[in-house]
């Protein structure tokens, strides 16, 4: 092995001194190295949270996944698991280039994929839509989606929220009857329903709801816009929700109409409990509206046919019918007509006797069945006017002969109307002599019907001595 002479101590200090003095900064090595690239890739990206909610654009889509891109490296995958729990509409309507939200499940699988959901996505999204909607106690407004025992189902997004019983409106709670559940609540299925969030509980997937928070706030801004869409002549579907001596109030689905008792039905009635019930569901007419007071006059008997009109064409002044006693007041009694069972008419207190009356009492009595005579229809005041004084009156004898031959003549089939001088024949005791001549035709052979000498001659107790004198001459 060759001997190396080291360098001499002169010369190693030389060469120290060419080294970089300190303070002086040395050449840096190259940082163009592989992993230095991948560090600085990696600042420069947002890293995707697992939990995360974030707003993506599709780009692409096929059968088995969906990528989308969310700011990363490489695309989010929605798997096919997650596909085959939407529908095939909700599939039709992903296209590329949309921009949806993704939950981020797994920030980076086995693979190095972001792994993304659409449902919950949608979930958390509904979750934080509830959670604000507490806060700001701000009114819902959604749909009946269902019922159990309990109460009603209400869909917040994609959440099913509860409105237990006891959190329903007012008027709701008059409609929730029957014996069973569906009988309480199946109708209301699909309704509008206005609702306050009271309570989110995630970890127990609580979400209850209550109408009766919101009920006053909603029925103002529901009324105001009832008020602005509701039209004179309208037809509405509602509910009754309360009953009062002089109407009923109907809710037309966030105002109150009033019904009055006039306008509730054509009879007669004291009280709307008569043919009403809270709770039932009626048809109204929209008759009035006061949109500076806020009111709306509602009519029920409109949707129905006028039966005094019929009744009014149908009868005549002067005509007998059979009537049942209703009511008796001071000033008379009134009577429902025969075949017309939503009129009455008056019989008033001088058209009872034709001796002084005190009292209706005194003649008549509730539920006693009469024969009447009609004395005035006032087609403008809707009145009839009823007598029992003139049902035997001789005013009235010619035409109680018109009417009982009409009577015949729909019982045989034949118009005997117009032949009154037969009519008269066939009735005992009336134009006795008018076939006298018909008779003498009869029994002579000769015409005696125009020969009134002759025809007195016929008879027995002419005096005979008059023949005598005729025949001397």
């Amino acid at each position: 092995m060759p001997y190396i002479k080291p360098p001499e101590k002169d010369t190693f200090m030389q060469n120290r001194s060419q080294l970089p003095s300190q303070g002086v900064e040395a050449e840096s090595p190259s940082n163009d190295t592989p992993m230095n690239e991948l560090l600085q890739d990696t600042q420069g990206t947002d890293v995707p949270k697992k939990g995360e909610v974030r707003k993506g654009t599709i780009a692409r889509v096929t059968p088995e996944e969906i990528l989308v891109s969310i700011g990363t490296k490489s695309e989010g995958i929605i798997p096919s698991r997650e596909l085959d729990r939407l529908s095939a509409d909700a599939r039709e309507k992903l296209t590329e280039g949309q921009e949806i939200n993704v939950y981020v499940v797994v920030p980076e699988d086995h693979n190095g994929n972001v792994v993304l959901s659409l449902a919950r996505a949608q979930e958390e999204t509904d979750w934080q839509q509830a959670e604000d909607l507490r806060t700001s106690q701000e009114v819902f407004q959604g749909r009946v989606d269902g019922f159990n025992k309990g109460g009603l189902i209400v869909k917040v997004g994609n959440l099913r929220g509860f409105v237990p019983a006891s959190q329903f409106s007012l008027s709701r709670r008059h409609r929730s009857e029957g014996e069973t559940v569906d009988q309480k609540w199946s109708r209301m299925v699909g309704e509008p329903i206005c609702v306050k969030v009271i309570e989110v509980d995630r970890s127990r997937n609580r979400l209850i709801l209550s109408e009766r928070a919101a009920a006053k706030e909603s029925r103002e801004s529901q009324k105001e816009r009832l008020l602005q869409e509701l039209q004179e002549g309208e037809v509405r579907t509602g509910h009754v929700i309360s009953l009062a001596n002089f109407g009923a109030f109907v809710d037309l689905g966030g105002a109150d109409g009033l019904v009055h008792l006039s306008e509730i039905t054509w009879k007669r009635i004291s009280h709307p409990s008569e043919v009403l019930k809270v709770g039932e569901t009626v048809k109204v007419k929209v008759i009035s509206m006061d949109r500076e007071r806020k009111r709306i006059s509602l009519s029920m008997k409109s949707m129905e046919e006028d039966p005094f009109s019929i009744a009014s064409g149908k009868l005549t002044e002067g005509q007998l019918v059979s009537g049942t006693i209703t009511k008796l007041t001071k000033f008379g009694a009134f009577a429902r007509i025969e075949g017309f069972d939503d009129i009455e008419g008056l019989i008033h207190i001088t058209e009872l006797s034709e001796n002084r009356v005190e009292h209706p009492k005194e003649i008549v009595q509730v539920g006693q069945a009469l024969t009447l005579r009609v004395v005035k229809i006032d087609v403008e005041s809707r009145r009839i006017g009823l007598s029992i004084r003139r049902v035997t009156s001789a005013q009235y004898a010619d035409l109680d002969w018109d009417t009982a031959m009409k009577d015949l003549s729909d019982e045989s089939g034949k118009d005997l109307s117009d032949d009154s001088e037969k009519d008269a024949a066939d009735v005992p005791g009336k134009n006795q002599f008018d076939d006298s001549g018909k008779d003498a035709v009869d029994e002579s052979g000769k015409d005696l019907s125009d020969d009134s000498q002759e025809g007195v001659a016929d008879v027995p107790d002419k005096d005979p001595s008059d023949d005598s004198e005729s025949e001397s001459e």
